[in-house]
């Protein structure tokens, strides 16, 4: 991992273009509380792995921050297997 600053840039962009993806599949003329679920979903995650970074007093931070990324991996690919039962 080179910097905080590029961790927080691949969080962005991928949560950011999970809801991109995920709004394709928006119906305007159906329902999509599903879609919104996982909107939401991904918003909440976003929060609070931005929140793991901003964390203050963390011993280890390079296994901290890696930890953070495996939580993003994880995540993304749970969020993408929902979209794809959609």
């Amino acid at each position: 991992m080179a910097s905080i600053k590029n961790l927080k840039k691949d969080i962005n962009y991928t949560l950011g273009d999970i809801i991109g993806f995920v709004t394709e599949k928006v119906d305007p003329k159906g329902d999509n509380k599903e879609v919104e679920a996982i909107i939401d979903e991904t918003i909440n995650t976003f929060d609070a792995l931005i929140a793991k970074i901003n964390q203050k007093g963390v011993e280890n931070k390079k296994a901290h921050y890696q930890g953070v990324s495996a939580d993003l991996e994880a995540k993304a690919g749970e969020l993408v297997a929902k979209i794809n039962k959609l």
